[in-house]
């Protein structure tokens, strides 16, 4: 990584340890590309498309595991929520070209389809993240309380379940957001030529000036770091909030 920020200010560099001379030229001609700055955007709006649909399927389904009283069906559902993960993205890609490049259903290549798959890979992360901090911070102990008091089920989800998975949501969001930014492999195969996210534009620039591959790809890791760290902060929000219920 060091290396790769290096090379990306370097004016040359052939068959040296280090690049010599300094420019910044290469990061204004990947910004001056028609082709990366479709997929920079690209890859933003599939991110934030992937995270808000993670947020309205995943939240109702991370309470409704939470909430069963069978142990089995618990069981049962993370095992099921969980299969993608195991499932390499080269096979997923396979199975949506084979289902959607039919007559019947041709969108292979939309971004919608491209949006649905990443919301397939993303969704067993956000929901692990959200149904452990469920059962850490005892959510079911705080319900039965307002429940006696007399709350319905509305009013316990907005004003005691929500609040406190505030964190928790945000820091399976960042992990979403990360891993829809930084996918390839389903991307490379699904995605249209208009529709082509920012890491599969980023291997045609390896084809080029070795600066200019550089600059391409510290863009991408500074996307990556960033969410990396805002993560990292949400989480030790996330714990301070812990902390402080347990000791109230």
């Amino acid at each position: 990584m060091a290396l790769l920020f290096i090379g990306s200010f370097g004016d040359l560099w052939l068959n040296t340890l280090l690049p010599t001379g300094s420019t910044v030229k290469w990061y204004h001609e990947v910004a001056a590309v028609p082709s990366f700055r479709r997929a920079f955007t690209a890859s933003l709006f599939v991110a934030v498309m992937t995270s808000i649909a993670c947020v309205v399927i995943g939240l109702p389904l991370a309470y409704a595991v939470f909430r069963a009283h069978d142990p089995r069906v618990r069981a049962a559902a993370r095992v099921l929520y969980q299969l993608p993960v195991a499932l390499p993205a080269l096979v997923l890609a396979f199975g949506f070209i084979l289902v959607f490049s039919s007559d019947t259903l041709p969108w292979l290549g939309s971004i919608w389809l491209l949006i649905a798959g990443h919301i397939v890979l993303g969704l067993p992360y956000f929901l692990q993240t959200v149904v452990a901090d469920m059962q850490r911070l005892g959510l079911r102990t705080l319900e039965d309380a307002a429940e006696s008091l007399g709350s319905t089920a509305p009013q316990r989800f907005f004003h005691i379940v929500l609040p406190a998975l505030r964190h928790s949501v945000l820091s399976g969001l960042i992990i979403v957001a990360a891993l829809s930014i930084g996918e390839f492999q389903f991307s490379n195969l699904v995605s249209g030529f208009l529709n082509r996210t920012y890491p599969v534009v980023l291997l045609q620039a390896f084809y080029g000036a070795t600066g200019f591959a550089c600059a391409a790809t510290v863009i991408l890791l500074t996307l990556a770091l960033t969410a990396s760290v805002t993560g990292a902060l949400s989480a030790r929000g996330a714990a301070r909030f812990s902390a402080a219920g347990g000791k109230r």
